[in-house]
């Protein structure tokens, strides 16, 4: 579904992509991890047709996003980081003027819009003002949105940042909802979390390069199942283990304070990167 091939761009003398080759497979739920400014929300902008892409090439669909933009940008769907419904208009209205711009007849948008509210679990706030919504009933009408006109492809950059965690996991819950029922999904998050329990891979991303991907379960796998922290000076210390009974005999031979718990994601970024996901 995405062809990714020596993918560039530049701000100056600063490479926020800097040569990513990447192939996500239809259908499949892919995560794109990384810290603040590591090229992730650019490289979602160039591949939905929002900034120019600053070389190599990229194919949404099989449409190469430089000489089919506009087949390429009818393949995908977008919930940006950022709310950006109108929040003068309705619920209704908000879904209406999406499906205009993506010139779907009347009876279609009425009929699809009514299918989405159905489905986000919000057809009870159909005449409801944009500006009195939730933030959580919010990020699940940008989801209704983004799939007006039936993409192939749903590009979600931190769909459910600022959320509470209960509100969190209805998100997620959709989001799978969303690729069992065929959609190909391409996801940042800083959530951690998220990217552990939604995606199938992942790929971790640091000053515009991939520097690892795998499935979320393998990348963690290096690293083994058991981590112990413990503070050493101003510092924490992670030390990890292949089983819980390692874990054990090594924090009994230590005179200080420590916590012992299963191995994440981000022990995987931190291991690589040395940096945190944020």
């Amino acid at each position: 579904m995405i062809e990714i091939d020596q993918l560039q761009k530049s701000y100056g003398a600063v490479r926020a992509v800097d040569g990513i080759d990447l192939r996500v497979a239809r259908g499949e739920l892919f995560a794109f991890l990384g810290p603040n400014g590591a090229g992730k929300t650019t490289t979602i902008r160039i591949l939905t047709g929002l900034t120019r892409i600053g070389g190599g090439r990229a194919a949404i669909g099989g449409h190469d996003i430089t000489l089919e933009p506009q087949a390429a940008k009818r393949q995908c769907g977008l919930v940006p980081q950022h709310v950006n419904l109108d929040s003068e208009l309705t619920v209704r209205q908000n879904l209406d003027i999406h499906g205009r711009l993506f010139g779907m007849a009347p009876a279609r948008r009425r009929t699809r819009t009514a299918e989405l509210l159905d489905y986000v679990e919000m057809a009870d706030r159909i005449d409801q003002p944009v500006k009195q919504l939730s933030g959580g009933l919010k990020r699940r009408l940008m989801i209704a949105r983004a799939l007006m006109h039936e993409p192939m492809l749903l590009f979600l950059d931190e769909p459910t940042v600022g959320l509470d965690p209960a509100i969190r996991r209805r998100i997620w819950a959709l989001i799978k909802r969303v690729q069992q029922d065929g959609a190909t999904i391409f996801l940042t998050t800083h959530y951690i979390e998220e990217a552990e329990f939604l995606a199938g891979r992942v790929a971790f991303l640091d000053q515009g390069r991939i520097v690892a991907l795998d499935r979320p379960q393998d990348l963690m796998a290096r690293l083994g199942a058991w981590a112990i922290d413990r503070i050493n000076g101003e510092a924490m210390e992670t030390r990890y283990f292949a089983t819980r009974e390692e874990a054990t005999s090594y924090s009994a031979s230590q005179d200080c304070g420590f916590t012992l718990r299963r191995v994440n994601l981000e022990d995987a970024f931190l291991s690589l990167t040395g940096k945190k996901v944020s």
